[in-house]
């Protein structure tokens, strides 16, 4: 995250909170997703699992409406594995 923070004009916050905080009825009255999360913006990336690097980046770019980077070419391995 603080490398995308340094290459795009964004503010990157990150929350860290005991896994006990985000099991009460404070946390969940604000309207936060299920950590860990991915937030764009207003936009939940993802809540509860992990994400590509390359989908946070594109998500960004649309949130600043910029054109994203061409996507990283592949080898096979990567191809079977869908990493």
């Amino acid at each position: 995250m603080p490398r995308l923070g340094e290459t795009y004009d964004i503010e990157i916050e990150t929350i860290s909170k005991p896994p006990a905080q985000y099991n009460t009825d404070e946390y969940f009255e604000l309207e936060l997703p299920v950590a860990p999360a991915i937030m764009v913006g207003e936009d939940i990336l993802t809540e509860g699992s992990d994400i590509s690097d390359e989908k946070v980046e594109t998500a960004i770019c649309e949130h600043l409406g910029i054109t994203p980077p061409d996507p990283k070419k592949r080898g096979i391995l990567g191809r079977l594995l869908k990493k």
